[in-house]
């Protein structure tokens, strides 16, 4: 096949052999079944930020650091530069979560490196060595979704006390091989206590997962791992030997309404404001 543009220079430095097929393609990338050397492995050629459908970026990127304070104020500027630099920032976050999950005892791909907008890494197969299923694609007993449910849940877990949230995990982000769920698709991976939208987002995933296996074993649907979790991590009492029962007795305090309202606020004056930078930096541009 013809060789994606965005992975020609890889070829030409001798990172990637052969581009075999294309994988898929998704709201914020292209994936292609790739050699290298002797070992088959998949390129993740990311989209431009214009073209990536991936809604509401600002929320993820809440609270990631960045070391360099000529990069940091560019990407508060939103110059040029600055729209670089933060592509490359969302890039290389994918990279980050990947070697820190994989050192935390979570099932993810093995990453090979990001090399200009493309992330080298492990092709997930099944035991014909065939490219392993998306969950949404397989079907399970009842007892075999409770067992994979707990094991995601285990998952979650470890990324919660690594200090990351998913921010998207569904049954689209994850693969099954022979072993079982192997978690993928991480550059809007959040910081948990870094980012004001860490526990929703925590609650979505966990919700996603619980609905998904819900449909093999219903009794799942009853669990409330995200508010135990949250709970746990709150109190520093969350680590990687923390036993979860999917339990939990709300406090009986009424919600903050206009603190989550505030917050909401906040969120949407933020993107406003980037947004208008954008477009200045763009009229000098």
């Amino acid at each position: 096949m013809k060789t994606p543009k965005r992975i020609q220079p890889l070829i030409e430095d001798g990172i990637v052999d052969e581009v075999l097929r294309p994988l898929m393609s998704g709201k914020e990338a292209s994936v292609y079944v790739v050699r290298c050397g002797d070992e088959i492995r998949c390129a993740k050629v990311y989209k431009e930020a214009a073209q990536r459908s991936f809604k509401q970026a600002v929320l993820y990127q809440e609270g990631r650091k960045v070391r360099n304070s000529r990069r940091a104020r560019a990407m508060e500027k939103g110059s040029k530069f600055g729209r670089k630099q933060q592509e490359d920032a969302w890039h290389n976050a994918e990279v980050d979560a990947l070697y820190r999950l994989a050192k935390a005892g979570v099932r993810v791909p093995k990453p090979y490196g990001c090399f200009d907008g493309v992330l080298l890494m492990e092709l997930v197969t099944d035991e014909e060595g065939g490219v392993a299923p998306r969950l949404n694609d397989v079907s399970m007993s009842a007892e075999q979704a409770i067992e994979d449910h707990a094991l995601v849940m285990h998952y979650v877990k470890l990324m919660l006390v690594a200090g990351l949230v998913h921010g998207d995990l569904s049954e689209f982000n994850v693969l099954v091989d022979e072993y079982g769920p192997v978690i993928i698709d991480l550059p809007q991976a959040v910081d948990a206590a870094g980012n004001n939208n860490a526990r929703s987002m925590l609650g979505r995933d966990i919700n996603n997962m619980t609905e998904y296996y819900g449909q093999y074993a219903p009794e799942l649907l009853a669990t409330r791992y995200a508010d135990e979790m949250w709970a746990l991590y709150e109190d520093g009492e969350l680590n990687e030997d923390t036993p979860l029962s999917g339990e939990f007795e709300d406090s009986g305090e009424a919600a903050d309404v206009d603190a989550v309202l505030l917050e909401i606020k906040a969120v949407m004056e933020e993107e406003a404001e980037r947004r208008e930078r954008i477009r200045e930096a763009n009229e000098e541009d």
